[in-house]
């Protein structure tokens, strides 16, 4: 298959060749990524400047191109005709920390899948935590074999795969889970402080997230131990709803 892989951590990240180690050996793998770290940036896309292309060599040789585009820029290029070919498949990742439940909504990483099905190409955003280890190899791994499976079965292209690995060595994972996305609990605060010319500024962070591990989430199934591989849709319409609202008397 022809697999165009990125990510939100940069193009140097070791998690984005560790993805190119795995597939390269069977797939057309070609890599447009950030030239800087776009971690919580979520679905970001550049319309108000151009944007630069450099090839670039990476750790091990591999060539590669690098943006000063969003992971969702690196996305759109490919897809509007940057490559040769289009890409039959999109991958994000591996990136540097979780991607569950909520936080798809803030992720760089997911939001380059997310390109990818709004431009009409199938992808997988794939996720481990850097705690105890950054196992990126055992996440590229996982993406391997489901690679495999998406070449052989196919996967319609409205469908995004959101996978997370738990940071453990291969065979102490568990196996692999279908799930929904779960509930995470962000417990930021405002930090307000003062700089030397007395004017105020702020940060926002707090402690760790909380995470309900509901059965059949993906916060379960990490906490399980077992890859999660979560399939996500961009209709975000609430269907349960709709006659409700057409009952309310909503004239104009």
């Amino acid at each position: 298959m022809r697999v165009l892989l990125t990510n939100d951590d940069g193009v140097n990240s070791e998690g984005l060749l560790a993805l190119h180690t795995a597939l390269s050996p069977r797939h057309q793998a070609t890599i447009i990524a950030p030239d800087r770290n776009w971690s919580i940036t979520g679905h970001n896309r550049t319309m108000d400047r151009p944007i630069r292309v450099n090839q670039v060599t990476l750790a091990d040789g591999t060539l590669a191109y690098s943006s000063d585009g969003s992971p969702a820029d690196c996305v759109a290029l490919a897809a509007l005709g940057f490559l040769p070919e289009v890409p039959e498949l999109v991958v994000s990742g591996v990136n540097s920390g979780f991607n569950l439940a909520d936080d798809i909504t803030y992720s760089g990483t997911v939001a380059a899948a997310m390109e990818a099905v709004i431009s009409g190409i199938p992808g997988i955003a794939v996720s481990t935590d850097t705690q105890p280890l950054w196992r990126t190899d055992v996440a590229a791994a996982a993406v391997a074999r489901l690679v495999q499976q998406v070449e052989e079965r196919g996967l319609d292209n409205s469908i995004l795969l959101n996978v997370n690995v738990p940071s453990l060595p291969h065979d102490d994972i568990a196996g692999v889970r279908i799930t929904r996305l779960g509930k995470r609990v962000y417990q930021d605060r405002l930090i307000e402080r003062i700089d030397p010319r007395g004017r105020k500024y702020y940060w926002m962070g707090g402690l760790e997230v909380t995470n309900h591990p509901e059965e059949g989430s993906d916060v379960a199934a990490i906490e399980a131990g077992f890859v999660s591989i979560t399939p996500i849709h961009l209709d975000l319409t609430n269907h349960r709803l709709l006659e409700t609202l057409r009952s309310w008397d909503l004239r104009f």
